[in-house]
């Protein structure tokens, strides 16, 4: 069975609980499938943040990969970037309306790993020992 309906993009398609590749749930996943999203978006929670102190605030984040990861935030509508006039200019970045509403799911998926993150190296450990 399937099932097709519209979207801005084309169509999405749904068949028998397959996420197909123009699949909305896909298009979610893949959202939080980059390390990087998930960690600006989280950082980027409580305030505007200008770039050099998003950096202090994420460790281990490349410049290069930061930016990327803000311009393909800002791309999907989750991040907003404000320039403002001066000298020197200075530009900050926040979340959308649209950036705040993945906090729940990203929180949730943080409590889960911090639950069950032993449980996924022990068993990452027993298949590299018996492999």
């Amino acid at each position: 069975m399937s099932r097709t309906v519209g979207s801005r993009s084309g169509t999405i398609r749904y068949v028998d609980q397959t996420f197909l590749a123009d699949c909305r749930a896909r298009l979610a996943f893949d959202l939080l499938a980059n390390t990087w999203n998930a960690v600006v978006v989280w950082a980027l929670r409580h305030e505007p943040v200008r770039h050099g102190e998003l950096k202090d605030r994420i460790g281990g984040i490349s410049q290069k990969v930061l930016t990327e990861t803000l311009r393909r935030l800002e791309f999907n509508g989750l991040v907003a970037r404000r320039a403002y006039d001066g000298s020197p200019p200075r530009v900050e970045y926040e979340l959308t309306d649209l950036g705040r509403s993945l906090l729940a799911p990203i929180e949730a998926f943080g409590i889960w790993a911090f639950e069950h993150g032993d449980e996924v190296m022990e068993a990452q450990e027993r298949y590299t020992r018996d492999s």
